[in-house]
C-alpha cells in the first residue's frame, strides 16, 4: 500500500494521459463517454487519497524513473497543489457526469470520442501542471491543455466559436511564449529548471536585471493565461460559445491552475530570494485585481446572455484571489486560495445549472428565459444557491473567503478601501444574480417556454450535489481552511 501511495503523483497524470488515446477509437459515443466519465473519477479518487497527507502538511515527491532531482524529472504534491488537484477532478467528473445528455445535443456523434480524448488531455495536463516540480515540465503541459481546449471550446455546434478559438489560441500563445522567454532567462542565471533548486541557486545571482526581467515575463505571460484583468479578452466569448459541459469544466478550473503556477513562481522563486520584489508584486496586481473586480462586476450588470454574464464574473473573482496574494500575508493569502476553491464551487454549480436551462430553452438571453422558473423550478432553486455563494450570503462557502479577505484587509493600513471595494462588488453580485432570478421567477413564461419541462434527472442531481456542496462547506470549511491555509504558509516561506 506504501508503495502504491508512492506512485500516486505520477499516476494523476498518466493515467487520464494513457486512456486519451484509446477513447479515439471507442464505439459507439456512449462508451467514450464512459470511459472518460471513469478515468476522470479515477483521478478524482488518487486526489482524494492524496489530500490525506497533504493535510497532514507532507509534500509528497516522485522522482520519475528514479533519477533524483535536480538531474531527474520530479513531481512534488504540497497543500497548494492538493487543493487545485480536488478542485480540477471534482469539476472534471462533475461536469461529465451531468453533461452527457447535453453533449449529444451539442457534438456530432462521430467527433465525439475525439472530443472526450481532447478532454481528457486537458485533464492530463492541468493534473501535469500542478504536480510538475519542473518548469519546463510546466510549460510542456501548459501546451498539452491549451491545444486540447481550443478543441472542447470548438467542439459545439456553433460556428461563431471559430473566432473565439483563435482569439483564445493567440492569446495562449502569447502567454506561453512570455513564459517561456521569462523561464530560459532565469535558466541562464542558474543553470536549472528544477524550482527546489531554482530556488537555492538564484540566492548566488549577482546581476539580478535578469531575474527581473524573467520576473515580468513569467507574471504577464501567466497573467494572460490566468485571464488577470485587463489580460482576459479572450474569456467572455470562449465560455460563452464552448459546449455547456466543457464551460463547467474549464470555468471551474483552467484559470486557476494557471494563478496557482503564478504564486508559485512570484512567492517561491521570486519573493523569497529578490529584494523588493514583494513590494513590487503588490504595487503591480493589488490594482488590477481592484479595477478587475469593479471593472468586470460592473460589465455583469449588463450583459444580456446568461453565459457571458456568468464569465464576467469569473474575471471579477480572478480579482478577489489576487486581491488576497497581493496582500503578502498569511491570512490575505489563505484567503485568496480559499476563494479558489469556493468559487470553483459556486461557479461550477451555476454553470451547471446553465447546462440543465440549455438543454430545455432555445436561448440564454435573459429576454427568453423570462417566467422560466416556473417551468423548471428545480433548476432556478439550484441556481439561486449557488448565487447566494456567489454573492457570499452567510452559511455558504463564498462567505468564508470573503469574510477571510475582509480580516486580512483590516489588518493593512487603509484596509477599509479594500473592504469598500469587496462590500460594493458583493452587492454589484447581488444587482447581477437578481437580472437573472428577475427575469426567470416574475415574468411570465412566454409561448415559446409553454413544453418546457425540468431538466433531466441526473444532470439535475448533479446539479443539486454541486450547489449543496457550496453549503456544506460553507457550514463546515475546514477542508479549504486547512489546506488553504497550509498553501499560504508554504507560499510566504513559513514553513519547509
Amino acid at each position: 500500500m506504501t508503495s502504491f501511495y508512492a506512485h500516486l503523483p505520477v499516476l494523476q497524470v498518466v493515467i487520464p494521459l494513457l486512456v486519451a488515446p484509446l477513447v479515439t477509437v471507442l464505439r459507439p459515443s456512449g462508451l467514450a463517454w464512459a470511459a472518460t466519465t471513469a478515468t476522470s473519477f479515477m483521478a478524482f479518487v488518487i486526489a482524494v487519497m492524496l489530500a490525506a497527507g497533504a493535510l497532514d502538511g507532507e509534500v509528497q515527491r516522485y522522482a520519475v524513473g528514479a533519477w533524483p532531482a535536480p538531474f531527474g524529472i520530479e513531481l512534488a504534491v504540497d497543500s497548494f497543489g492538493e487543493l487545485m488537484l480536488l478542485i480540477l477532478t471534482g469539476a472534471s467528473t462533475l461536469a461529465l457526469l451531468a453533461g452527457k445528455q447535453s453533449l449529444d445535443q451539442q457534438v456530432q456523434e462521430e467527433r465525439q470520442p475525439l472530443f472526450y480524448s481532447a478532454w481528457l488531455l486537458v485533464l492530463a495536463g492541468l493534473a501535469g501542471i500542478l504536480v510538475s516540480a519542473d518548469a519546463f515540465n510546466i510549460f510542456v503541459f501548459m501546451e498539452i491543455s491549451s491545444l486540447a481546449s481550443y478543441v472542447l471550446v470548438s467542439g459545439g455546434p456553433d460556428r461563431r466559436a471559430m473566432p473565439s478559438v483563435f482569439k483564445y489560441l493567440m492569446m495562449g500563445t502569447i502567454g506561453a511564449t512570455f513564459y517561456l522567454i521569462g523561464i530560459g532567462l532565469v535558466y541562464m542565471m542558474t543553470g536549472t529548471l528544477n524550482l527546489a533548486d531554482m530556488q537555492v541557486r538564484i540566492q548566488d545571482v549577482t546581476d539580478l536585471r535578469p531575474v527581473l526581467v524573467a520576473a515580468g515575463f513569467i507574471t504577464v505571460g501567466l497573467g494572460l493565461q490566468a485571464a488577470v484583468f485587463p489580460l482576459h479578452v479572450w474569456l467572455p466569448n470562449a465560455y460563452n460559445f464552448a459546449p455547456h459541459a466543457a464551460t463547467v469544466f474549464l470555468a471551474a478550473c483552467a484559470t486557476k491552475v494557471a494563478l496557482y503556477v503564478l504564486l508559485s513562481f512570484d512567492f517561491i522563486v521570486f519573493q523569497q530570494n529578490l529584494i523588493g520584489h514583494e513590494t513590487q508584486f503588490s504595487a503591480f496586481l493589488m490594482p488590477l485585481a481592484i479595477l478587475g473586480i469593479l471593472a468586470a462586476s460592473a460589465v455583469a450588470l449588463f450583459e444580456p446572455n446568461l453565459k457571458r454574464l456568468l464569465a464576467f464574473s469569473s474575471v471579477a473573482q480572478i480579482g478577489y484571489i489576487l486581491l488576497g496574494a497581493s496582500m503578502v500575508s498569511v491570512l490575505g493569502m489563505t484567503a485568496g486560495l480559499m476563494h479558489m476553491f469556493n468559487h470553483a464551487l459556486a461557479k461550477g454549480a451555476l454553470f451547471l445549472a446553465v447546462m440543465c436551462l440549455a438543454t430545455r430553452v432555445p436561448s440564454l438571453e435573459l429576454k427568453d428565459l423570462a417566467g422560466v422558473a416556473k417551468r423548471m423550478p428545480w433548476t432556478m432553486a439550484a441556481f439561486l444557491v449557488a448565487g447566494f455563494s456567489l454573492i457570499g450570503i452567510p452559511g455558504t462557502a463564498g462567505f468564508t473567503s470573503k469574510w477571510f479577505l475582509i480580516s486580512a484587509s483590516l489588518e493593512l493600513s487603509g484596509g477599509w478601501v479594500l473592504v469598500g471595494v469587496i462590500v460594493v462588488s458583493s452587492l454589484m453580485a447581488v444587482a447581477y444574480i437578481w437580472r437573472v432570478v428577475e427575469s426567470a421567477w416574475f415574468r411570465e413564461p412566454s409561448a415559446e417556454l409553454a413544453e418546457v419541462r425540468e431538466a433531466p434527472a441526473l444532470m439535475l442531481t448533479v446539479t443539486w450535489l454541486a450547489a449543496l456542496a457550496n453549503i456544506y462547506f460553507g457550514l463546515s470549511p475546514w477542508l479549504q481552511t486547512t489546506l488553504a491555509s497550509g498553501g499560504a504558509r508554504m507560499l510566504l516561506g513559513e514553513m519547509p
